[in-house]
């Protein structure tokens, strides 16, 4: 079954993107299954958020450059991980470097999808999006659009405002109307 084409000036609305969650250090992370990277990075503002203990599993980079489609990219340095699939009949490990983007804004780690395949991990956008792992072509793994911890990284402390909201906001009028 095809998806309805969108109306005019909602194109943008018919993408998806394929992200799942994996255990990296026994910690749940949540990662986009994504196509036009050429290598897997993180920002290290998710991965400190995630994985607070990350400095102590990295590797230095060589000076290469990085870009997105909109800025450049500055690797810090690299994390050496094993990152696991779960699944009920065997989760898939996979031994992986992971590039610590200094700028990366993105709440994820971004995963390139070729790096799968050698595991036999197939991706499927058609009908929502979908995930196999294995020769079992039947046992479906759903992509969601936006999975709910991503949404808990934002209640990650931020002091500065916090103390804005002590010293500023705490005296200011809000018009029961609104």
């Amino acid at each position: 079954m095809c998806k309805t084409k969108p109306a005019k000036g909602k194109v943008y609305t018919s993408g998806a993107s394929c992200m799942t969650s994996i255990l990296m250090y026994d910690i749940e992370a949540i990662v986009n299954l994504h196509t036009g990277e050429f290598c897997i990075c993180v920002g290290k503002d998710y991965l400190q958020a995630t994985l607070p203990e990350w400095t102590n599993h990295l590797s230095p980079i060589e000076d290469v450059e990085f870009s997105s489609i909109s800025n450049d990219m500055y690797p810090l340095s690299i994390l050496d991980t094993n990152i696991v699939f779960q699944h009920q009949e065997g989760s898939v490990r996979q031994k992986t470097e992971i590039v610590v983007m200094d700028n990366c804004t993105s709440q994820h780690i971004i995963l390139r999808i070729d790096s799968l395949n050698i595991y036999g991990i197939d991706i499927n956008n058609h009908k929502g999006g979908y995930f196999t792992i294995g020769e079992n072509k039947r046992q479906k793994f759903a992509c969601s659009n936006m999975p709910k911890q991503i949404c808990m990284i934002s209640s990650v402390k931020d002091t500065y405002k916090d103390e804005f909201v002590d010293d500023q906001l705490v005296e200011a009028q809000i018009n029961p109307s609104l």
